[in-house]
């Protein structure tokens, strides 16, 4: 009589094996490209095909195995959109959404290993949201600021938000309360912590546009316009 062939396990990933907070969320997140799986999705909904092109240097097969885990891990969700869009997109779940302070940590420790730009490095212009977002998270003011670089846009959520809202999204905002223009060189060091937004618009480095209180409270460290700086408008 043949043997009967047993149904496989499901295969159990690595684990630390130690009782300890670090080591369990380095279980979830320790994996490479799934932390920055995390900063894509922190903008909200994307395709897959989205998320490969902007993760350059991940393999489809890597890419479609952390998205797995991720989902089995309870990170993040795979929906299908209503028509005429009809497209699958994955998305962060409130427990993924809880890494932001992580990944905002993490992009201040390594802001200083941004002093060079090596030739063989990518860049896409809302990667640089997570520093803004700890160097702009004293203005009180709620609104949407729109942040043009010479790589392109993204934009940036201020003051209270509520659950499941992203704190950033890509590409230009539809209405903008503010928008900032700025150079790449001046967005690192305002997210190294060496100089202010407002220093920056008093230097001539960088420019604020629009009337609004957010805009006023985004030109001066006090929340309001500076003398002699008239509001420029949108």
């Amino acid at each position: 009589m043949p043997r009967q062939q047993q149904p496989a396990r499901p295969a159990r990933r690595r684990s630390y094996d130690q009782f300890c907070a670090a080591a369990r969320a380095l279980d979830s997140v320790g994996d490479r490209w799934t932390l920055l799986i995390v900063r894509e999705l922190l903008a909200g909904p994307r395709r897959y095909t989205d998320l490969h092109a902007d993760l350059p240097g991940v393999s489809t097969d890597v890419l479609a195995s952390r998205l797995k885990d991720m989902e089995q891990g309870g990170l993040a969700v795979r929906r299908r959109l209503p028509p005429p869009a009809a497209a699958a997109v994955y998305e962060l779940t409130e427990h993924g959404r809880g890494l932001l302070p992580v990944l905002t940590a993490l992009a201040r420790w390594g802001a200083p290993a941004l002093a060079e730009r090596r030739p063989t490095d990518a860049v896409r212009a809302h990667w640089f949201a997570l520093p803004l977002l700890r160097a702009l998270d004293g203005v009180i003011h709620e609104g949407v600021v729109e942040v043009r670089l010479e790589e392109g846009e993204f934009h940036i959520r201020t003051g209270a938000r509520a659950a499941g809202v992203e704190v950033y999204g890509y590409g230009p905002a539809g209405q903008p309360d503010a928008c900032i223009t700025l150079t790449t060189d001046v967005a690192l060091a305002i997210g190294r912590g060496e100089r202010t937004l407002a220093e920056a618009v008093r230097e001539g480095t960088a420019q604020v546009l629009g009337d609004g209180p957010l805009a006023d409270g985004l030109r001066a460290d006090d929340g309001s316009a500076p003398d002699g700086l008239s509001p420029t408008r949108l």
